[in-house]
């Protein structure tokens, strides 16, 4: 089993595809390739949308899917029973392939689904996902026992036996909530389902968090939070505002950083489109910020509205920067200059080192492919 990007849609996902494929990201408690191996029982492979991103040589497997699909029940089975030479398709949508050819026998699918299309797409659809994962990693297991210093309004919490839980409120009425391996919540920490807290994750003294959220694995969360996404290992560990957002993995929000989601006119929301290389409209009320990995904000830090960061980007300085901020740049104010490409590997090393991680060859080839892009692009 494959799941291929598709180019088109994986450009409109930058930057948070410009380091991984599409079905590396996450979404409710799983990345899109961990839901497809939890339906298929099978190893699920990628096939990338560049080069630059390749792992190595994979297997010939026979069937394929879109990165871009959410699996559920009924898809699943579908493409498990997809016959030879037949492509699955959904209202005029060719989205799975078995060994097909320009012969190929089209299956209609009629059940539901969903796709992700664009950033805003990850916080949309994370509440049905957090439930749907839910349900899947928590089928016919029984959850760790809550401590009595814990208030847990409703039923619908898990967790996993290893984690840490203090003095918080948690409130499953709204959904459930999911707590990972090794994951910790600190004393005063008051939380609304749906939420996930991944595995080694860790939620801070006092932080209030609504869902529909994503704390993805090692990340560090406080200060308040609303219906966002964070990928791994990135940190917002102290006060301000985040909500409509999707942190990559590695990046770092700087104390009171703020992020607004909602105009000052209530009108809909335009942001920055890497494919059409254009300002786009949305159609969305609520949308905070997209940042790509290693990107990091400086104290006091503030986002405008639909504000979109790249990669290996530090923003820093008053006021609000500009609502596009390129990979590989360090913003002041509103002044932007390039970041120096051995100076960023400099600061992923020292974050690295905090968390005894090292520095792959994989990812200085992903990381350098992207430096020169940006830069050829903006001479």
């Amino acid at each position: 089993m494959i799941l291929y990007d598709d180019l088109v849609i994986w450009e409109n996902l930058l930057p948070l595809t410009y380091t991984r494929s599409i079905a590396e990201c996450r979404i409710g408690i799983l990345t899109i390739q961990e839901k497809w191996a939890y339906y298929l029982d099978e190893e699920v492979q990628i096939v990338y949308a560049m080069d630059y991103l390749k792992l190595g040589e994979l297997r010939n497997e026979d069937k394929r899917v879109a990165s871009h699909i959410l699996p559920n029940r009924k898809l699943a089975d579908s493409i498990k029973n997809l016959g030879e030479n037949s492509i699955l398709v959904y209202q005029g949508e060719e989205i799975a392939f078995n060994k097909a050819s320009s012969n190929s026998t089209k299956v209609a699918y009629q059940g539901e689904i969903t796709f992700i299309k664009f950033p805003w797409h990850f916080y949309l659809e994370n509440d049905a996902e957090i439930r749907k994962d839910y349900d899947l990693l928590t089928a016919e297991r029984t959850s760790a026992h809550v401590s009595s210093d814990i208030k847990v309004i409703g039923e619908n919490i898990f967790i996993e036996p290893s984690a840490k839980l203090h003095c918080s409120i948690i409130n499953t009425d709204s959904g459930p909530v999911y707590i990972g391996k090794n994951a910790e919540v600190m004393e005063g920490a008051m939380i609304r389902g749906p939420f996930a807290l991944c595995d080694s994750a860790q939620v801070k003294m006092g932080a209030k968090i609504y869902g529909a959220t994503t704390i993805g694995p090692g990340c560090k969360v406080g200060g308040e939070i609303t219906n966002s996404v964070f990928f791994a290992n990135s940190n917002k560990a102290h006060d301000g505002y985040l909500g409509n957002s999707v942190i990559g993995e590695w990046c770092n929000l700087g104390a009171d950083t703020n992020s607004s989601n909602l105009k000052n006119n209530y009108s809909k929301v335009e942001i920055f489109n890497y494919h059409q290389k254009a300002v786009i409209e949305t159609g969305q009320q609520f949308l905070g910020m997209i940042m790509g990995d290693h990107s990091k904000s400086g104290i006091n830090t503030m986002f405008n509205t639909g504000t979109v960061v790249g990669v290996c980007s530090n923003i820093v300085g008053a006021g609000f920067p500009k609502k596009h901020i390129p990979s590989f740049s360090w913003s002041i104010s509103e002044k932007i200059r390039p970041y120096d490409l051995e100076k960023a590997f400099e600061t992923i090393h020292a974050v690295y080192a905090r968390r005894s991680k090292i520095i792959t060859d994989r990812e200085v080839r992903i990381l350098s492919h992207i430096y020169n892009i940006t830069m050829n692009s903006s001479s």
